[in-house]
């Protein structure tokens, strides 16, 4: 069985004690306390689903199952496959407007 490609190592307790937060990682904390990275979330898949890039995505899954054999395919194959191809083609709008929505987040909230 092979791991899964989408987690990350679990950092070890010592690993993360003394060290400040990168931008990154404060951004994503602020998101998660306030309840906004959920909000973009959701937004995110009303998007994808109303520009029909969902079903484009589950398209893709099925013909790879069927080039495959419907019992030779696992779920870490289709993320491997269909990932890059769906990460290409999420409209610049969709990507926009996230973007937008976080850096006004940003704009009203300090990070530290």
């Amino acid at each position: 069985m092979r791991a899964s490609i989408n987690r990350p190592p679990t950092p070890s307790a010592e690993e993360g004690r003394d060290k400040e937060p990168s931008l990154e990682e404060a951004i994503n904390i602020k998101l998660v306390e306030s309840g906004e990275k959920e909000k973009l979330m959701e937004l995110l898949r009303e998007r994808l689903v109303e520009c029909g890039w969902r079903d484009e995505m589950k398209a893709l899954c099925r013909a790879y199952a069927r080039k495959k054999g419907r019992n030779n395919v696992t779920v870490d194959d289709l993320i491997h496959v269909i990932t890059p191809k769906g990460r290409a083609s999420v409209p610049d709008s969709v990507k926009a407007e996230l973007l937008q929505r976080i850096r006004s987040f940003l704009m009203s909230t300090s990070l530290r």
